[in-house]
């Protein structure tokens, strides 16, 4: 496989800074997984999570494509956040600003009693402290689960990123800048007849995805 840090185009977009890819990993809780089955792309949103020095991933044992992956197929997992829209002076010097990481490998599916443990972190990763808020899975639950992990290696993954705004425009009264865009938590709904206050998990997850000033 070609090594994935090396930059071809526009090379002072390229970080090899692993701080930098693990501060994108925890931010973004979903990333794309591709692979090629039966000679035909394939790809499919997770919900993800960074544990260390892999990314962890879980699906349905049911998922055949998923099968295929925990037969030792290489993927792909792309995740991307969407910084702001650079407004320039034209349509063709329009951009964005953006962090985007592409990590390639071979999932390892986990055992059973690593993948309880690797699911919690998962879920505790999304809603912080929220397996401590329920019941534990059931071990029907957990059979139906495939927890696997990406090992995060070096070489084998690329992080690219845009930041600034426009060149001077050459016309003033042409509006040109940056619109910001973030991930934000909106106002929790409860489900339909819940009486339950709002659980810490949820306060948590609110506060990681604060609304910007």
């Amino acid at each position: 496989m070609p090594d994935l840090s090396t930059p071809t185009r526009k090379p002072d977009r390229y970080l090899a800074d692993r701080a930098a890819l693990d501060d994108l990993l925890d931010a973004m809780p979903v990333g794309v997984l591709s692979t090629v089955v039966d000679g035909e792309p394939w790809s499919v949103p997770l919900l993800v999570a960074r544990d260390g020095d892999r990314v962890l991933l879980h699906g349905s044992t049911g998922a055949g494509a998923l099968r295929h992956v925990l037969t030792g197929a290489p993927v792909t997992l792309t995740v991307v956040a969407l910084d702001g829209l650079v407004v320039a002076e034209t349509a063709f010097d329009s951009s964005a600003n953006y962090r985007s990481a592409v990590l390639r490998g071979t999932t390892v599916e986990l055992g059973q009693e690593e993948a309880t443990g690797a699911l919690e972190r998962l879920t505790d990763r999304l809603l912080p402290g929220r397996t401590a808020e329920v019941r534990s899975s059931t071990g029907k639950e957990l059979r139906a689960t495939s927890c696997l992990a990406l090992p995060i290696v070096d070489g084998s993954w690329l992080l690219k990123a845009r930041t600034g705004g426009t060149d001077p425009a050459e016309d003033p009264t042409v509006w040109t800048g940056v619109v910001p865009l973030a991930l934000t938590a909106g106002t929790p709904q409860p489900t339909p007849g819940t009486t339950a206050s709002e659980p810490a998990s949820v306060t948590a997850t609110r506060a990681a995805y604060p609304s910007p000033v």
